[in-house]
This record gives structure tokens, sequence and C-alpha cells, in this order.
């Protein structure tokens, strides 16, 4: 095998952009990864009704990462894990109940600003099963 062969770009090719083929006024401004209508059981709500009786809450979580934290590569190891993502939420609502989705926000919100590479962030968490004439009720926090 030749140095140049061995070289890691040949290995784990850059998208093309990287490479020249797409113009500057066209390379991407902004990069984001989600968790986009995430669906789980958390015990929510401080009506006596609510309390102990687990309701579906729907989680959106929007990620925005400095390009260097953004893979450019096709390399698993470059990426953010979804499936840490995924898991981490379900561990945070799961070890313990909850007055407000506000809170719920609030600290699945810190856990991921908390993330080396975060720009931006959105938050959201709804309820669907509130009532029957909504789609939904719930809260959303958002770093702009």
């Amino acid at each position: 095998m030749t140095e140049a062969m061995s070289d890691e770009r040949l290995e784990r090719p850059q998208m093309a952009w990287l490479a020249g083929a797409v113009p500057e006024e066209l390379r991407p401004r902004s990069h984001k990864i989600l968790l986009e209508d995430f669906d789980l059981p958390v015990d929510i709500g401080f009506h006596d009704f609510e309390i102990g009786t687990p309701q579906r809450l729907r989680v959106n979580v929007e990620v925005w990462l400095r390009a260097d934290a953004f893979p450019t590569t096709d390399a698993v190891a470059d990426a953010w894990d979804y499936d840490q993502l995924h898991n981490a939420v379900i561990a945070m609502v799961g070890k313990r109940r909850f007055n407000l989705q506000e809170t719920v926000a609030h600290e699945i919100y810190a856990m991921v600003a908390a993330r080396d590479g975060v720009i931006g962030l959105r938050v959201s968490t709804r309820k669907p099963d509130v009532y029957p004439d909504c789609a939904a009720v719930g809260v959303e926090i958002s770093s702009f």
C-alpha cells in the first residue's frame, strides 16, 4: 500500500461540497440534527388525576452544530450518536415525575446544551391527549 493510499482522506472521503464540487454560495450555512415527534410515557401533571398516571409526551429536539462538529465524512465515529440522545431523554424523563412541561423542556435543553459543538437549540414538549379539540398543548424553548 502506498503512502497516498493509506491517507485517511481516501479511507474516509469528504462530502462533495468540501471537495469543491459545490459553489461557495451554496455551501451549507447551518448544520442541524433532530429528534422529532418522539412520544414517550411521562409521569407529568399537577392535577390529582394526572399524578401517578403516565401521559404521552411528544418531544422534539433540534440541535444546530458548529460546522466542525458536524460530520464531513461517512465515518460513524464522526457523527452524533442519535441512540445516545434518544436514550438520554428516556432516562431523564423516566427517573422522576414532573409537574410541568416547562421543567421537562428545561432539563432536556440543559442536557443537550452542555454537549460540545452545540451553537443553537430548540426543545419542545407537547401533550397530545389533553383536549379532544386540540392537536396538543405544549411549550417550546430555544436559543434564538
